[in-house]
């Protein structure tokens, strides 16, 4: 395990961005305790189902507000109301920005120091996405969203909890350059190859024989921000996206989720469409626990002994690195980046006829 000041990824410990917090179908069974970004957080659905994230701990006595589950308060199902949430330990009601609007035994002013920290959070593609920036900055830009999750033809994703792997993201990320590992790990070696640049979004366009599904892949996959990866897969005459999330737990530890978003053969999804999609979905796993189980027996890569013919790693880490960056520093990490990188020996998506990109979002 390293940590991000090991890797020299920038002033902060954790990277600002938009992560899976929990699948939503979790959150409509009750509020949950969670732990990402080196802290313990307070995760539940208010009255009208919107989610609310906010800093774990009551500023009265310390209290977890959603861990403890044997009070009275809670067993009575009294804890929330409208959009607050109270401590079940001495009843202190915290809205969702984050400030007590209540205490019983109190009629106030209440104390505006007890205000406790609130992120923002969305339901999305059945997860709980929640936007993390160090500095407490509003989110820059949007959560990711595929227009085919609403489409009737395709078969939404369960997802695939992978639990927690005590390895930094950093390594995870490095996967968008790392062209020469897909043949050894995935029996998909790739015969074209690039990467591209925008902003906040990193996206790597390849394909080539991939020996699972025993046909030809075409992929286009992207990173929105440091923590959501989606690709568009077309193989065989079957399209499907796949999600691989990672969020940081504590410095060097990552939780992982993986889902599949597959494309029927019907206007509404049919069992058979349905059944199909469980096989992708498992397979796609299949190729990705490849990975995770490298990830789980390595040594932290903290410098590359870089090949030309590898993959532009330097690059997509000094990408990387702009969601540790001081906020005024960003803009000219992504000055320098923006555009369209190719990688020693291998052809190019024009060169292999790669059109699959109409439709996706960057």
């Amino acid at each position: 395990m390293a940590t991000a000041a090991e890797y020299g990824l920038g002033p902060n410990t954790f990277p600002r961005g938009w992560f899976v917090v929990a699948e939503s179908k979790e959150l409509d069974e009750g509020p949950m305790a969670v732990r990402f970004f080196g802290q313990d957080l307070a995760l539940y659905r208010a009255e009208d189902g919107t989610p609310v994230m906010l800093d774990a701990y009551c500023a009265h006595m310390g209290t977890h507000i959603t861990a403890s589950t044997s009070t009275m308060l809670v067993k009575n199902g009294l804890q929330i109301e409208g959009s607050s949430i109270r401590c079940p330990y001495h009843g202190w009601r915290y809205s969702a920005e984050g400030h007590v609007d209540d205490i019983p035994y109190s009629e106030g002013p209440y104390p505006k120091s007890a205000s406790i920290r609130s992120y923002p959070v969305k339901d999305n593609m059945g997860c709980v996405m929640a936007w993390y920036d160090p500095d407490g900055a509003e989110p820059e830009y949007d959560a990711p969203f595929l227009p085919e999750w609403d489409d009737s033809q395709w078969v939404r994703w369960e997802l695939d909890h992978l639990g927690e792997l005590p390895v930094h993201p950093q390594e995870i990320l490095d996967n968008m350059a790392d062209v020469q590992h897909l043949g050894p790990t995935h029996g998909a070696p790739s015969e074209y190859f690039e990467n591209e640049f925008k902003d906040h979004v990193c996206i790597q366009r390849q394909g080539g024989e991939m020996q699972l599904y025993d046909t030809y892949l075409y992929t286009s996959t992207w990173y929105t921000g440091p923590g959501i990866l989606l690709s568009k897969q077309v193989f065989a005459g079957n399209t499907m996206y796949e999600l691989i999330a990672n969020t940081p737990v504590d410095d060097g530890v990552s939780k992982a989720w993986h889902g599949v978003l597959f494309c029927g053969s019907a206007d509404v999804a049919t069992e058979e469409d349905k059944a199909a999609a469980n096989e992708a979905q498992a397979g796609a796993l299949v190729a990705f626990g490849a990975d995770f189980n490298v990830w789980a027996n390595k040594r932290p890569a903290l410098k590359i002994m870089q090949l030309k013919t590898d993959g532009p790693f330097k690059t997509v880490r000094k990408w990387y690195s702009q969601f540790y960056a001081a906020a005024e520093d960003v803009p000219a990490i992504r000055d320098e980046l923006n555009g369209i990188v190719h990688t020693l020996n291998m052809a190019t998506p024009a060169e292999a006829n790669h059109n699959i990109d109409e439709g996706l979002p960057f």
